[in-house]
């Protein structure tokens, strides 16, 4: 098996579509970690009018076909789009650019790395952060200093499982912003592209398993995490 991943079965263009997922996967993480916390923390602990319209479109890229997702972004993020249309005056570019990936692979892992978050915040006692404001601390602080070193394993789950969803977007990704070798061309887009020229298979067979690696990797470490949250909410 070693031999798959030898310079002569994996072309320059091959390592750059890995490097390029391993860029994408980071910044869609890292972008969308915040809102994931924020959408996370709403639906757990707040009560308001269309609470489930936005858990229903939170949840909402898991459901749809990845190809519609990418469609939709394309119509409204694209150059002639009402979102898209004024960022491209502006300069700030999504479709056919790499940041298009990341911001398709940001929306496809978002609702796995919310539903991690959110687990862990449902694990933590309310009566933590009700002790916490009533001594006057202020919401802003008692989260910082309370809730969140508590759901921290399960923060980290979230954006682990969200980071391999992103490496392994292919859908949406490929709808959005293309397959442009060394520009938008990601890992899955680049084990498509050698299955459809002769003699690469054994490239796309290399990519394949650099693919599996990372998601077993990553969903190894998140259960493990996972365990960790187990042990401690119940020594709490």
């Amino acid at each position: 098996m070693g031999g798959w991943l030898t310079p002569d079965i994996l072309p320059p263009e091959a390592w750059r579509a890995v490097a390029l997922s391993l860029k994408v996967s980071l910044w869609a993480v890292l972008v969308s970690l915040p809102l994931g916390i924020f959408t996370a923390y709403a639906l757990a602990r707040w009560r308001f009018p269309g609470r489930g319209l936005v858990n229903g479109l939170v949840h909402l890229p898991l459901i749809l076909p990845p190809v519609v997702t990418g469609y939709i972004l394309l119509l409204s993020m694209g150059p002639q789009g009402p979102i898209g249309g004024p960022l491209a005056r502006i300069g700030v570019v999504f479709a056919f650019h790499w940041s298009g990936a990341a911001l398709a692979a940001g929306i496809m892992a978002f609702p796995l790395m919310v539903r991690a978050i959110r687990l862990s915040i449902e694990a933590v006692d309310p009566k933590l952060e009700q002790a916490a404001a009533t001594l006057g601390a202020p919401r802003l602080w008692v989260f910082a200093s309370v809730t969140l070193p508590m759901i921290l394993p399960g923060v980290i789950a979230g954006a682990i499982l969200a980071f391999a969803k992103a490496m392994g977007e292919f859908g949406a990704t490929i709808t959005f912003v293309s397959n442009i070798p060394g520009q938008t061309q990601t890992l899955p887009s680049a084990i498509y592209a050698f299955l459809q020229v002769p003699g690469g298979e054994g490239a796309a067979v290399s990519l394949v398993v650099i693919s599996v690696a990372v998601a077993m990797g990553a969903l190894l470490l998140s259960e493990g995490i996972g365990r960790r949250v187990a042990r401690r909410v119940a020594g709490a």
